[in-house]
């Protein structure tokens, strides 16, 4: 039986922002050693979710629903929210690029 594995946040956020990218699964699969599809699907819907507390959690940790880790500082928890809050622009970015390609056609 295999043994878990226990992704860093900056593999699971750089894994995210290559799937917004539009970069396909097997690509992200190689390119950051994860080992199933499967984790990236979960990393992606609790993005969706905005459930970005859980890509901290430990392997087997869950926490408590609407409850998170605790930030070590204020500045912590507000350079996570940032960072959520401009992946979002980024995505409003490139589908309004995109609905701008596809009224061109």
């Amino acid at each position: 039986m295999a043994t878990r594995v226990s992704y860093p946040v900056e593999v699971k956020m750089k894994a995210i922002e290559m799937k917004l990218a539009g970069i396909s699964n097997k690509q992200v699969l190689e390119e950051l050693c994860i080992r199933n599809v499967s984790q990236i699907k979960t990393w992606m819907k609790w993005y969706r979710e905005g459930e970005m507390y859980r890509l901290q959690q430990p392997v087997g940790k869950q926490y408590t629903y609407g409850k998170g880790p605790e930030y070590g500082s204020e500045t912590a928890k507000l350079q996570a929210e940032n960072r959520y809050l401009r992946q979002q622009v980024d995505i409003l970015k490139k589908y309004r690029e995109l609905e701008r390609m596809w009224s061109q056609k």
